[in-house]
């Protein structure tokens, strides 16, 4: 199938998009990658989601915002599909599925025996309609439903990049976005993957409370910055960090609370410590370990990052571009392979990545209104 996927992470920064080819199992060919960036007034509308999200107690109504927040989600898909076919010279009579994850506004782990709640927005069944393409979306309410984590989702195709790029275990890929997840491909046994700690986010949101951006592009706040060693201890200290795997994060689990007596530049270097030191410690907990880690997401781009990484981990640390890999359109790529895998009944989610009981299968495929000719349609 030649399927185009979607993803829209917690950054809020863009539609991220890109086409392969596969079967859900091998990957056939690479097509086309890119990006739109999010437009203000649905960013705007996404914050507002979240904030209602958060504020959202179990077994009540959901918030009125979600469906406004959902329509306007899948337009801007949808506008930034069209622009990124047409530059590609691609229809939508080229594309077989698509593979959208939707916009994540709350994302609650399992807790005291209660399962968790994950919540992606973006009207599915509107876009197949526009498009004349099936979608397939909601590839984690399955695995929170019975018991599993429903986070991280990219480990499968991590498994199959790797491969495809002619790679070697034991081999760990690290995604750092809102929150860093890692995949480990140890060779012997199964799978291992789980959400390490803060990626990006917490940065984001102190640099946006400071009043001083939206992110810290190039690293050059924590660049100047000095980490407070007894702050970084006390983050660190967060119960979170002895749980066993698997398990996962939302980018509002940690409070930026405890900073607020650091200057802006400390606080953004003791952020990047956390970052990079619960990773370490999160392999600590493999049995396992990498020789290499191949860093992809938006946090690759800030080399203070990459820099303090390539110092607290033992194994060759190397960015997604130093493998060939398009570090920017890899979740993308991941949720048009689950897509297809959906497709198949393939399983998404396993064990060791989400704690599902059960290889699982996962994700709904809603189909156009209107009957169209081609592929699955």
């Amino acid at each position: 199938m030649r399927v185009l996927g979607f993803m829209t992470g917690t950054s809020l920064d863009a539609v991220d998009m890109a086409v392969l080819e596969t079967d859900g199992e091998t990957i056939e060919a690479f097509g086309p990658a890119g990006e739109r960036k999010l437009s203000e007034p649905v960013r705007k509308l996404v914050l507002a989601a979240t904030e209602a999200a958060r504020g959202w107690t179990r077994d009540t109504q959901e918030p009125a915002v979600f469906a406004e927040a959902s329509a306007a989600i899948a337009r801007e898909h949808l506008e930034a599909a069209e622009t990124f076919l047409a530059e590609n010279d691609l229809t939508w009579s080229d594309i077989d599925l698509i593979g959208m994850h939707g916009q994540t506004v709350l994302h609650e782990r399992p807790k005291d025996r209660q399962v968790g709640r994950t919540v992606q927005l973006g009207d599915a069944a509107w876009l197949a309609d526009q498009t004349g393409v099936p979608v397939a979306f909601d590839f984690r309410s399955a695995d929170v439903a019975a018991g599993g984590e429903g986070a991280p989702l990219a480990p499968i195709y991590h498994l199959a990049r790797a491969r495809a790029a002619g790679m070697a275990p034991p081999l760990a890929v690290l995604n750092v976005g809102g929150v860093a997840n890692v995949t480990l491909w140890p060779g012997v046994g199964e799978l291992v993957a789980f959400d390490t700690g803060p990626g990006n986010g917490m940065i984001d949101l102190l640099v946006q409370a400071r009043g001083a951006g939206r992110f810290d592009d190039k690293g050059n706040y924590a660049s100047v910055g000095m980490v407070d060693e007894g702050m970084l201890r006390a983050l660190l200290a967060h119960p979170y960090f002895d749980a066993p795997p698997p398990k996962s994060l939302d980018r509002y689990d940690f409070s930026l609370e405890p900073l607020e007596e650091l200057k802006l530049e400390d606080a953004a270097a003791t952020l990047v410590a956390f970052t990079a030191e619960a990773v370490k410690m999160g392999f600590l907990k493999l049995e396992v370990s990498p020789e290499v880690v191949v860093v992809c997401g938006g946090g690759r781009h800030n080399p203070e990052i990459m820099k303090a990484l390539r110092e607290r981990l033992k194994a060759q640390v190397l960015s997604a571009e130093d493998v060939d890999w398009r570090g920017d359109a890899i979740e993308a790529e991941a949720f048009a392979y689950l897509a297809a895998r959906t497709a198949r009944g393939l399983p998404i989610s396993f064990p060791h990545t989400t704690g599902a009981p059960s290889p699982m299968t996962g994700g709904r495929i809603v189909r156009p209104a209107a009957k169209t000719s081609g592929g699955l349609r």
